[in-house]
């Protein structure tokens, strides 16, 4: 039997060590979860949910050729936090600090208000932020001397009051802020690593006005450091308890200039209009009026952007009557609430109990699906194709596949359904899935015999298995030949939904509700038709 790729979340959180290749030359090869869409269960066992998790990106980003993947990463340092601290963030004693006799709000790195009960622990604290600036520089994720500053300045331990220090300092660690009724998070403290690379894909110069949609408070105190006193900073959340907790949050941290204010994200906020820059913290499925509306003229929107089922962060800029992407990184939030809330669409393949089916195929967009036909297919033998390309770089990869395929979804499966052998076990968190009438292809990788590499290849099932399969694997094989270490490889770009099609460039379309995007890939040959 051939040895397939273990890509689940079992097996990343215990450390386990998996054998990859990676290209030195693409930053886009340290992205190996972008594979599919992040997700694990939560500890209520509510089903699934998306997290903001980045883990095993950073191993990639800091080993660069190495072929260790980690999840969890341990500090160098095992921590405590050194008194019981309120998730209200009102707890709080005035300190000494080490360089001052005495602390003031709003001054440097050591002379901010602290919840902490002895000198100490101030020092601790330092410490940890150097540490994870240093972790951040290592995985590229901090480019710049000033995001480097303020993630130094700013106490993240502040807006997490009642998580451990390791934890909160852990550069690839989402902190939950609050949950729904279902246990599901609604509000995240965002891994650093995320933070900081939109930070960097903003390009935040002091005295710009920024508005942030989505608040958690410790993001908006870094935005604030980077724009200056002259700057302006308002933070936006549907949420009035996340709003409240995050006002006392930067109060605490001496960060009273950020604004937070409480509204619905797809109404933007005219009060503070036209922003220099508009930074979206929560999964997006659309882009509404507010935010071009709102825009400055040489303004830039960075936002978590789904697009039929992919999530990037896109640097959005206008040009003329339409928005053009600068820049993407893989990235996962949770979704967008409000008028601009958009469900992903589960379609069952195989029943199973109360959690769920045991196989799915995740959706966005709408599409003709044979879905009767699909689930007869997944009782039939598959077809497996192998294609000679090197499993890495697969960010990239999952977006040219998910936009060159007419109908795509992401194949999920629990662990009965992977044990039992019925799916691969890449289906575990996701895998990019070409879809023709009843029939599938999803895919897959094994071991490279005598190497450290991974081929990437494809099953596939139904009455067109060999013919779905063989088109799976040329789209592997065109982008191995044309797009391989080409970084952005792709072309965004977000037109009105008036627009005409005759008036939209060559690439694929995908509609939305008040936009038409168009994703091309510019280096490709024969470029897929929309």
């Amino acid at each position: 039997m051939t040895s397939e790729l273990l890509i689940n979340s079992a097996a990343l959180v215990t450390c386990s060590v998996i054998a990859l290749s990676c290209s030195r030359s693409s930053l886009s090869c340290s992205r190996f979860e972008a594979a599919v869409l992040d997700r694990q269960p939560d500890e209520g066992g509510h089903g699934h949910r998306e997290v903001d998790q980045t883990n095993a990106v950073f191993q990639r980003q800091k080993s660069g050729s190495a072929r260790t993947v980690c999840h969890e990463r341990m500090m160098p340092v095992a921590l405590r936090t050194t008194a019981p601290f309120s998730a209200d963030c009102s707890d709080r004693v005035v300190v000494r600090s080490p360089a001052r006799p005495a602390l003031s709000i709003g001054a440097g790195p050591t002379e901010r208000l602290y919840m902490t009960t002895t000198r100490g622990a101030v020092d601790e604290a330092n410490a940890l932020r150097e540490n994870m600036v240093r972790e951040l520089r290592q995985y590229r994720a901090i480019r710049s001397e000033s995001v480097a500053r303020a993630v130094q300045t700013v106490p993240r331990h502040l807006f997490a009051p009642d998580a451990p220090w390791e934890s909160v300092y852990k550069p690839n660690t989402a902190l939950v802020v609050k949950r729904d009724e279902q246990g599901v998070a609604t509000s995240l403290l965002s891994a650093a690593h995320i933070q900081v690379t939109m930070l960097e894909q903003a390009e935040l110069e002091p005295g710009m006005r920024v508005l942030e949609v989505g608040s958690g408070g410790y993001n908006a105190a870094l935005i604030s450091e980077l724009v200056g006193e002259s700057g302006t900073v308002v933070s936006l959340d549907i949420d009035a308890e996340v709003v409240e907790r995050a006002r006392r949050c930067l109060k605490t941290a001496g960060y009273e200039r950020v604004t937070v204010a409480q509204g619905d994200a797809e109404y933007g906020h005219a009060d503070g209009a036209p922003w220099d820059r508009v930074i979206v913290t929560a999964g997006a499925w659309d882009i509404p009026p507010s935010w071009t509306g709102q825009l400055a003229p040489e303004g830039r929107i960075v936002v978590p952007l789904r697009m039929r089922g992919l999530t990037r962060s896109v640097v959005l800029e206008a040009a003329g009557d339409h928005l053009v992407s600068r820049d993407y990184h893989l990235c996962s939030f949770v979704p967008m609430q409000g008028a601009g809330a958009r469900d992903r669409h589960l379609v069952p393949l195989r029943e199973s109990g109360p959690e769920g089916p045991e196989v799915g195929l995740r959706v966005e967009e709408e599409q003709s699906l044979d879905v009767a036909g699909m689930r007869e297919a997944l009782r039939e033998r598959a077809v497996r194709r192998w294609s000679g390309v090197d499993f890495d770089q697969v960010d990239e990869l999952d977006l040219w596949i998910s936009t060159s395929a007419s109908v795509f979804g992401v194949l999920i499966a629990r662990a009965q359904a992977i044990d039992s052998g019925l799916v691969a076990r890449s289906t575990a968190r996701g895998a990019p899935t070409l879809i023709r009438g009843a029939s599938f292809a999803y895919r897959t990788a094994r071991p490279v015999e005598g190497t450290e590499r991974y081929e990437t290849g494809v099953i596939a099932h139904g009455p067109e298995a060999e013919t779905v399969a063989d088109e799976y694997v040329e789209l592997l094989r065109r982008w191995n030949r044309d797009l391989r270490d080409t970084r952005p490889g792709a072309r965004i770009e977000v037109f009105p939904a008036t627009t005409p099609t005759s008036e939209l460039p060559e690439g694929r379309i995908v509609e939305k509700s008040q936009t038409r995007i168009v994703v091309s890939w510019p280096g490709a040959q024969n470029p897929a038709p929309r």
